[in-house]
């Protein structure tokens, strides 16, 4: 993927100075909020926690099937107060007497419901468990996919460690909350509903004692989860900042060491830090509330259920047992109040960060190819300007008017100063950004009528930056053409110069490299970035600034290659090295977003303009 030039939004130039972050700053795109900013609330907690429930829509037969092991197991669990009321009378005689027969047959059902009980529970749990993470495999697939139809502005606009964050920790926030609270929602709500009728059928007058518990639960319920559910957010936007910044420190650890900038760095981290510390310790300290609260206000229907109860046992009204057996249930009825508001506290966390997966999914994506888009198959290569106009936005134009013609098999450099907007035309010309005004023509169409995925198979592209994955040498170099032959790769390398070192790695072309080449020269990297564009044999070769990073005895050397390889490709070259360019076709000398020389080498030499300037004061 190109990167912007100094007018685009991928610089430290005035017109990315919105977006632009630097080394241990805050983010300042959009998407982010800035230091201090104001506490992120869930913008709407139902409708993402129903889109979040359309997940599950592939899981009906397996979450039928939990939800009939939960029938069951509430069935069991609300026939076990009503056993141990049986067990009471059944030792609460009359004139002391035991009844037990009865006794022994009442607990080994009890034992029984109890073993079900635990065996049905481990089935819950491990039936969704599966499901969670089947949900959550396809939210992130879902979600990386995405990233790769998202347009370039997106990634230079925000921070990668920050994207990363909604990629990992946010989607760890979502299965650990559809995991622990999908079997809870539903058990709980059976339990509850089943309590509240079994006791209803004991003892209308007790349930009534006991539902003193339920506007309490509710209250304290409200009172946590509005505080938790803005901290839990707050706490997720936090994480993502750090690690943003972690990510651009670790990927520029050269550049903090070159400027000493260890202890701003350190320093920067601890505020960040320390931010997150303080709000997930928020976050957990009201969330840790629930519980103990909880259990304050249960012993509290408790007691009520145990007083009311003991009176009405005293006059007559009802039996010790049934009194055992409603104690019992009134615990199963605050019980499941207590999970479902503990549930709700948890499922606060992953609405949180299910929100910021769906914000990414709900980014605008690359304009789509028009319905009658077109292949581009064989092209010849005939790349025509029209008046193109194009800004990064809409107040800033870096590009006015540009109108040329390269000829099919031609070579067409790009010289000017820096930020004139040379790679704009690159990215441009390679539609990794649309134009504002005019239009591009690719052997007399549109680029805009082609698909986008055959035009950008048309190019070959070397970039100053050069980027390389994870994997071997000969992964990296067949990148752009997998199916490319052992020989094809090797041949495509010695054409750039690359064969010599890479034979003299340990295992030469099998050789894996780290992130980005970390094992390798930046030179190196660059040979290996020719030696890719080389073998994917496209039919327009752009070079952006290709031999930066190579020394002048070796770019001597594969400019032979180069040229063989330029040879019947229509080539765009930009270089601040003229010596490179010289023997281009035609020369079209940026500045300000106009051409404003254009000819061969010769040509603008005779005319003493700006680039004879340029070329006189590098040979002076």
């Amino acid at each position: 993927m190109p990167q912007p030039n100094g007018t685009g939004p991928g610089n430290n130039s005035t017109a990315r100075a919105e977006v632009n972050v630097p080394m241990g700053g805050r983010p300042g795109g959009p998407g982010f909020g800035g230091r201090g900013g104001p506490k992120q609330k869930p913008k709407n907690f139902r409708a993402t926690l129903m889109r979040l429930w359309g997940y599950l829509s592939g899981e009906r037969k397996q979450l039928a099937l939990v939800f009939g092991f939960i029938l069951i197991d509430s069935a069991i669990m609300l026939l076990g107060p009503y056993l141990i009321g049986v067990s009471v009378n059944a030792m609460a005689g009359g004139q002391g007497a035991v009844d037990f027969g009865l006794l022994h047959l009442v607990l080994f059902a009890l034992v029984a419901s109890y073993l079900a009980d635990a065996s049905l529970s481990f089935l819950q749990g491990w039936m969704m468990a599966g499901i969670s993470q089947r949900i959550v495999s396809r939210l992130r697939r879902t979600l990386f996919e995405k990233l790769q139809r998202l347009p370039l502005v997106y990634f230079d606009t925000r921070r990668h460690g920050e994207l990363m964050s909604r990629l990992s920790n946010d989607i760890d926030n979502v299965s650990t909350s559809v995991s622990q609270t999908s079997a809870q929602l539903m058990t709980g709500s059976i339990a509850l509903l089943g309590s509240l009728i079994m006791m209803l059928v004991l003892s209308p007058l007790l349930t009534l004692a006991s539902l003193i518990t339920v506007p309490l639960v509710f209250l304290l319920a409200r009172t946590i989860t509005k505080r938790t559910s803005a901290l839990f957010k707050n706490q997720q936007a936090q994480l993502g900042r750090l690690n943003g910044q972690v990510e651009e420190t670790i990927t520029g650890f050269q550049v903090v060491k070159a400027f000493n900038y260890e202890a701003t760095s350190i320093a920067d981290f601890r505020k960040d830090n320390d931010e997150l510390c303080k709000v997930s310790t928020k976050a957990q300290i009201w969330s840790g509330f629930m519980m103990p609260l909880l259990s304050v206000i249960n012993n509290i229907g408790f007691a009520a259920v145990a007083i009311v109860g003991g009176v009405m046992a005293v006059h007559g009204m009802i039996t010790v047992g049934i009194i055992a057996s409603f104690l019992s249930y009134s615990r199963q009825f605050v019980r499941p109040m207590m999970d479902l508001a503990n549930t709700y506290n948890v499922l606060q966390s992953g609405i949180a960060g299910a929100e910021r997966v769906f914000e990414v999914l709900d980014e605008k994506e690359e304009v789509e190819d028009a319905p009658d888009a077109i292949e581009l198959g064989s092209p010849k290569g005939e790349v025509v300007f029209e008046n193109v106009q194009f800004g990064y936005r809409s107040d800033v134009q870096i590009l006015k008017g540009v109108s040329f013609k390269a000829e099919a098999g031609s070579s067409t450099a790009l010289v000017g100063p820096t930020g004139a907007g040379k790679t704009t035309v690159i990215n441009l010309l390679s539609r990794f950004y649309d134009v504002t005004g005019g239009r591009i023509l690719i052997d007399g169409r549109d680029i805009r009528d082609y698909t986008r995925d055959s035009l950008r198979r048309t190019f070959g592209i070397v970039l100053q930056d050069t980027y390389l994955f994870s994997g071997t040498v000969k992964e990296n170099l067949k990148y752009g053409k997998p199916e490319a032959t052992d020989e094809e790769v090797r041949r495509a390398a010695r054409m750039a110069g690359a064969d010599g070192f890479i034979r003299r790695l340990p295992q030469q072309y099998d050789t894996p490299l780290t992130e980005n080449g970390g094992n390798l020269s930046q030179g190196q990297r660059q040979l290996l970035a020719i030696a890719r564009a080389i073998l994917a044999e496209p039919s327009i070769l752009i070079l952006d600034e290709a031999t930066s990073s190579i020394d002048t005895r070796t770019e001597l050397r594969i400019q032979e290659a180069m040229l063989q390889m330029m040879e019947g490709r229509t080539s765009f070259i930009i270089a601040h090295r003229l010596s490179t360019i010289q023997n281009a076709d035609t020369i079209l000398v940026i500045d300000k977003g106009t051409i404003a020389e254009k000819g061969s080498h010769s040509e603008l030499m005779e005319k003493e303009g700006l680039y004879y300037g340029m070329h006189r004061n590098l040979t002076v």
